[in-house]
């Protein structure tokens, strides 16, 4: 869907939701049933019904998009021994003009659909069944009727057999036993589903301090003991109240619920997704393994339920499920999102101050000596999404030199305005107060219908509200002019400072080539990685493929060796490199650099006096703001 018609087909929506409703409230819902003949061979059988369909051609698709990802799928792939009919059950005439669609050129106004479809990676994007569980993303498991996107949905799970399998998801129960609804496409295909015999934890919050309380739910399918998810639930609920107290209020939550489903399990990929009033978390390792990855995610996800699924990019709404979805604002949507879920945990005493302010440093030295930010902005890199989220390529890219993640740019983004405002209002306007003006003017006031929002921003939008929150209309500009839509770089010393925080040389005097990653290979040094534009190897036309072969007179042999033969060197010392290319023996004379790496170091470890203004700084920033701990 090109941007205008979206834009259109959202304006649309708003205008006439009202009649839409009305209109279809007296038709049949669209009805699944689900079913798992045969588990351990990864596959479920789906049969659909459409009722009301209108006469001519009917389209039947597979999603190619899914929300919370910005890449294309093909996800009709694993579709199969598909039968269509009518509502006589008799076969009716289909064509297939692309792998993702199905046309129905004959039908009696209702159309049946019953086929097989294949799973087996447990993340957030696609679908996996075996005999422990069913774990459906709905993009990658359900087919849906072009035209019929604002009908309601009813969906039944039907388990395997002797499976004492419950439900977890979002989706709204019905009168029936693993039978849920959807008001329409949009909620239903944000609404992913697991299927098993998790273990479920649930507590009550208040919506807003002294307001209704709502339940959140944690549903996980793991290995681990019930003291490591006791230990992760009770750090859940200190999230929970410290991102409330953000925005002042959590999300009005349409089944009255969020719910946390994890697997975290051997054959499980890494992954968090955020949905309307859920998530998924997967992982390989278990929260014994891995709890600060976990919980992190966890904490990230979480902060999604406003920043993105309601504060949300108007280039994403309504969500395109037939084609990537491109985004100006991903910095903020994700790289935002990135920023408060590291705060969160640093604000709720899960991680310690010290410890949580050292985790910008990667992302500090991208966002500073990434060669990709000196020609690409913030927004320049979101657009970029639909090329690099999770996207699978058979030929190679460039990215080293020319991409840096949206999510740690705008972490960085976020991390230098949050400072920004706080050091030029002494800490009374804070990227909090942005945060809060965003959700309530684009994310509080709702949408026509669950799983639409009637009023998402644009990039101007964003500039807006800083502006407002500020009082500043001309910092604001010049902040998006020069560190967002520009390429200038963020101080972050100096802001540090404010905070009682060093950024310095982690490293100084220390002589590097600039190699990235080798390794060993039949018994030869191999350049692994693209080198970083400018780099000495850079200069000295190293390249991935390449073979070294001695540096400063000595043979390499291996991997770590490097290390050992600069150290008698200092930055701007001449060395000789000879290292094999496809071109042949090449012999280069290299200046070696000094290792621009940085780290962040507390004042008073540096010997330093941690004066009360920047004790004071830091507890503004980094102390909880939850009311009700």
């Amino acid at each position: 869907m090109s941007i205008r018609l979206r834009l259109s087909f959202l304006a649309l929506v708003v205008l006439v939701a009202g009649s839409m409703s009305l209109a279809q409230s007296s038709q049949a819902p669209i009805q699944y049933q689900v079913s798992f003949p045969e588990p351990e061979h990864r596959w479920m059988q789906v049969d659909v019904i459409f009722p009301d369909v209108p006469a001519g051609s009917f389209e039947v698709r597979m999603s190619r998009a899914s929300p919370g990802r910005y890449a294309a799928h093909d996800f009709a792939k694993n579709v199969f021994m598909e039968r269509f009919t009518d509502g006589r059950d008799e076969s009716v005439a289909v064509t297939r003009p692309s792998p993702h669609q199905w046309h129905v050129t004959k039908h009696d106004g209702t159309v049946k659909v019953s086929y097989r479809i294949f799973g087996d990676r447990v993340d957030g994007t696609y679908l996996a069944i075996d005999e422990t569980h069913a774990h459906i993303n709905m993009p990658a498991a359900f087919m849906w009727g072009r035209g019929l996107e604002g009908r309601p949905v009813r969906i039944t799970f039907v388990p395997p057999t002797g499976k004492n399998w419950r439900a977890a998801t979002q989706l709204l129960p019905a009168d029936e036993a693993l039978t849920f609804t959807a008001p329409n496409l949009q909620y239903f295909m944000d609404s992913p589903t697991e299927l098993s015999a998790f273990t479920l934890r649930e507590f009550d919050v208040s919506a807003r301090p002294g307001g209704p309380e709502v339940t959140i739910r944690v549903a996980m399918h793991h290995a681990g003991t019930d003291e490591e998810l006791g230990r992760f639930v009770s750090d859940v609920q200190k999230i929970v109240r410290e991102q409330r107290a953000i925005f002042g209020e959590l999300p009005e939550l349409e089944p009255g619920t969020y719910t946390f489903i994890a697997d975290y399990l051997p054959y499980a990929s890494g992954d968090g997704m955020e949905h309307r009033n859920s998530t998924i978390l997967t992982s390989s390792r278990g929260l014994a393994q891995a709890y600060a990855g976990l919980i992190g995610t966890a904490s990230h996800e979480l902060f999604h339920a406003w920043n993105v699924e309601r504060v949300r990019p108007a280039l994403l709404e309504p969500f395109d499920f037939e084609d990537v979805n491109i985004s100006d604002e991903l910095w903020l949507a994700e790289g935002f999102t990135n920023y408060y879920g590291k705060l969160a945990l640093i604000r709720t005493g899960i991680v310690e101050q010290v410890e949580g302010v050292s985790q910008w440093e990667s992302v500090i030295n991208g966002a500073l000596h990434s060669p990709g930010t000196a020609f690409r902005s913030a927004v320049d890199m979101s657009r970029l999404a639909p090329l690099v989220d999770r996207a699978v390529a058979t030929d190679r890219t460039n990215w080293e030199n020319t991409f840096y993640s949206y999510y740690t740019f705008g972490e960085a983004l976020g991390l230098g305005l949050d400072l920004t405002l706080r050091s030029r209002t002494d800490s009374r306007v804070t990227l909090d107060d942005f945060m809060r003006a965003m959700w309530v003017t684009h994310g509080k006031p709702g949408g026509p219908e669950p799983g639409l929002v009637a009023k998402p921003y644009t990039l101007s939008d964003a500039r807006d509200r800083l502006a407002e929150v500020s009082g500043d209309a001309q910092f604001a500009a010049d902040f998006f002019d020069r560190y967002i839509e520009g390429t200038e770089k963020i101080d972050y010393a100096s802001l540090l400072e404010r905070a009682g925080f060093l950024l310095q040389k982690a490293d100084p005097g220390h002589a590097t080539l600039g190699l990235p990653e080798v390794e060993l290979r039949e018994g030869k040094v191999f350049v692994s990685a693209t080198p970083r534009a400018g780099s000495p190897a850079y200069q000295a036309g190293i390249g991935r493929d390449d073979v070294l072969l001695s540096i400063d007179g000595q043979e390499v042999t291996a991997a770590d060796q490097m290390t050992n033969i600069l150290t008698a060197r200092k930055p701007g010392d001449l060395v000789r490199v000879v290292y094999e290319s496809r071109a042949g023996r090449v012999e280069r004379s290299v200046k070696l650099a000094e290792d621009p790496w940085l780290t962040i170091v507390p004042i008073e470890r540096e010997a330093g006096t941690l004066t009360e203004a920047q004790r004071a700084f830091r507890e503004s920033w980094l102390a909880s703001k939850a009311t009700d701990r």
